[in-house]
């Protein structure tokens, strides 16, 4: 069991962005935080993940194995993507999972700068290094950002999985793939403040547009999936 206990977090003389944080993250259980862009989101997953130091409060029984991936990647990484796996892979002493690329569907150059790589593809890269090992903590945070449909399907399998194999899962996520993952706890950040979500409320709408514009619309934040109709 991993626990967050009274964490509070303040940058500077800043305001307070964390205000007594408290949960609780079972092996095996998928949580997600909700909430809008510089809510705390992002600042309460480097905290779990040992990033970050707290102001005040700690974070009591995590595992030696955390899987951490970043809403961004540095902008001048200059690693080829082959060697960042492997770099990640070597110090995990695991051997490199390049099989989750062609199922997650990269269509970049492994051997291109991460830096020159698309959205997508980089993301891509990040979720295959994550999930190398999924025995322990895996903190992902908007991973389903900047993937096409069919690679967030992929990775929608791909947390159940960790889940069912003991991981312990914590994510950020905006465009409503997570929360509808069985059995997920949802959480929304708040004014600093976490509380829970009884009623997701997801709506089905009804779109007309060309042949041309599903694509976009597939894009689109909050969009789970497009049905064509004649």
């Amino acid at each position: 069991m991993i626990t967050v206990d009274g964490v509070w977090m303040r940058y500077g003389r800043g305001p307070d962005v964390l205000t007594g944080i408290d949960v609780a993250l079972s092996p095996g259980s998928v949580t997600v935080v909700l909430g809008e862009n510089g809510c705390g989101k992002s600042t309460l997953l480097r905290i779990a993940a040992g990033c970050t130091v707290p102001t005040a409060g700690s974070v009591r029984g995590r595992p030696s194995a955390v899987s951490y991936l970043p809403e961004r990647f540095p902008d001048q990484l200059r690693l080829s993507a082959r060697a960042y796996l492997r770099h990640f892979a070597r110090i995990r002493r695991l051997p490199t999972r390049v099989e989750l690329l062609d199922r997650l569907g990269f269509a970049g150059d492994l051997d291109q700068p991460m830096s020159e790589l698309s959205k997508g593809n980089a993301q891509k890269v990040g979720l295959t290094q994550t999930f190398g090992s999924v025995d322990g903590f895996l903190v992902l945070d908007e991973p389903w950002a900047g993937l096409d449909v069919a690679a967030r399907a992929v990775l929608s399998d791909l947390v159940r999985e960790a889940a069912d194999a003991g991981a312990t899962v914590l994510v950020t996520d905006h465009t409503g793939a997570a929360a509808k993952l069985p059995g997920a706890t949802v959480f929304r950040m708040a004014d600093g403040v976490l509380r829970p979500v009884e009623d997701l409320g997801f709506v089905e709408v009804v779109v007309t547009c060309t042949s041309e514009a599903v694509d976009q619309v597939a894009k689109l934040p909050g969009v789970q999936s497009v049905r064509r109709t004649a």
